[in-house]
Order: C-alpha cells, then sequence, then structure tokens
C-alpha cells in the first residue's frame, strides 16, 4: 500500500534539511554568465543572464598577491583565458567574504587548473580536494613555467605572504613581496601594457582605455558595464 501524502512530504522535508546540514554536494548550484570585470588573479565578476553580478573566486587555487612577484602577470593570464567570456561555474562553497567559491570552465578548458598549468597560480593546500592539481603543478614546477621561473627566495606561496603582512611581520617572506612586479608583455600589435594606470584620466586613447578593459581586466574604466570604457574618450 502507498505511504501516505503527509508521511512523503515529512521524509522529503527531513531530507532536505539532513543534505542542508551536511552540505550535500547534490545541492550544489551551477552559475552561467559572462565575465565583466577581474579583481585580482583568482577572483572574477560574472554578470548573469538576469543581469546579477556575483563575484566568484577560483577554488582550490590561490595566485600571487598583486605586490607579489608575478601578481599582475597572474592577473593578466586569468584576463586572457576569460574575460569577456561565458563562463560556466560549478559552485563549491561560500567564502567569509561572501563571495561564491567554484570550479569555472570556459568552454572545455578547466580554468582553475590551467591556471595551475600555465605556472599563474598555486594549489591552495588548505582547500584543495582534487589531487589532479598537485600533479598538474608538480608539472608546471618541473618545466619552470610562469611563477616557477622566478628564484626561489621569491617564490612565497600567497597565504604565507599574507599572514606574514596580517601579523606586520618585518620577515624576507614579508619583504620580498613589496619588489615591484615584472612587466607585462606588451600585447601583439598594440604597443600597450597592462601596468600601473588605474583610471581613465591616465589614458592617452580609447584604444588603450579598451586594451586595459578587454586585456587586463580593467573593469572600473566601464562604469555602467556596456562594454565601452571611458566614454568621455571613447564615444
Amino acid at each position: 500500500m502507498p505511504l501516505p501524502s503527509r508521511p512523503i512530504a515529512l521524509v522529503l522535508a527531513l531530507l532536505l534539511l539532513l543534505c542542508l546540514l551536511t552540505g550535500s554536494p547534490a545541492l550544489a548550484a551551477d552559475l552561467l554568465g559572462r565575465v565583466v570585470g577581474l579583481a585580482d588573479g583568482d577572483t572574477i565578476t560574472l554578470l548573469t543572464a538576469e543581469r546579477r553580478q556575483v563575484r566568484i573566486r577560483l577554488g582550490e587555487i590561490d595566485t600571487p598577491e598583486s605586490r607579489q612577484p608575478y601578481g599582475t602577470r597572474a592577473q593578466q593570464a586569468l584576463s586572457e583565458l576569460v574575460f569577456g567570456k561565458d563562463v560556466h561555474v560549478v559552485v563549491q562553497d561560500t567564502d567569509r567574504y561572501g563571495r561564491t567559491v567554484g570550479r569555472v570552465y570556459a568552454g572545455p578548458v578547466d580554468v582553475n587548473a590551467e591556471m595551475v598549468r600555465q605556472g599563474a597560480a598555486w594549489v591552495y593546500r588548505q582547500y584543495s580536494r582534487d589531487p589532479e592539481l598537485l600533479r598538474i603543478e608538480a608539472e608546471a614546477k618541473a618545466n619552470r613555467r610562469g611563477l616557477w621561473a622566478l628564484p626561489e627566495a621569491e617564490r612565497v606561496p600567497p597565504w604565507e605572504w599574507r599572514a606574514a603582512a596580517r601579523g606586520g611581520s618585518a620577515s624576507q617572506a614579508a619583504e620580498t613581496p613589496s619588489a615591484p612586479p615584472p612587466r607585462s608583455v606588451p600585447q601583439t600589435g598594440s604597443g600597450f601594457t597592462c601596468g600601473s594606470k588605474q583610471y581613465c584620466r591616465e589614458m592617452t586613447s580609447c584604444a588603450e582605455a579598451r586594451f586595459y578593459l578587454q586585456q587586463c581586466g580593467l573593469s572600473r574604466l566601464d562604469g555602467d558595464r556596456d562594454g565601452v570604457p571611458c566614454e568621455s574618450i571613447c564615444r
């Protein structure tokens, strides 16, 4: 004899509550949208079809901070992989800053893994659950890709750099990241580089403004999110 409707509803409610309490992957959500901004080498802004902006922190990896060696290049590498593209985010968690944490895919490309493969990111040991990322990192290190080509003294894991900075330590770990990051390689044919410019008033032309928006991920240049930067010079 089939169960009455009320017991079935009760069982379903209890299962749902159990999933919520245990963080069941069955409830993990996916996000789809276009990348319209980058904060650094591992944080992007996603614009969904509902015109909602979501801050996404790439899970299981950590990139050099902007003041660390290779910090600017890591952001440029992420920009080349995702900026202006439609991506699929497999949500893993929400961090203490309210950012959605997840695995990002641009078409068939696993962006989190690709950043590690290029030597633009470390595997975040404390949070990584994917042993394949460690294998990819070991391969990047063996081939001296990206940050692994830097002198060993400059290869400070970003989580150690942040911890030293928070503690106000005068140790080498805190001092090393203060060195200016290496210059970015100019975009072929443009003559521009991702450098220290941050505002429209610093742009010399619309072409340079578009380069900073599209190649460097400087989303602040497009305040109304219409894809046109610095509208005072890009009319």
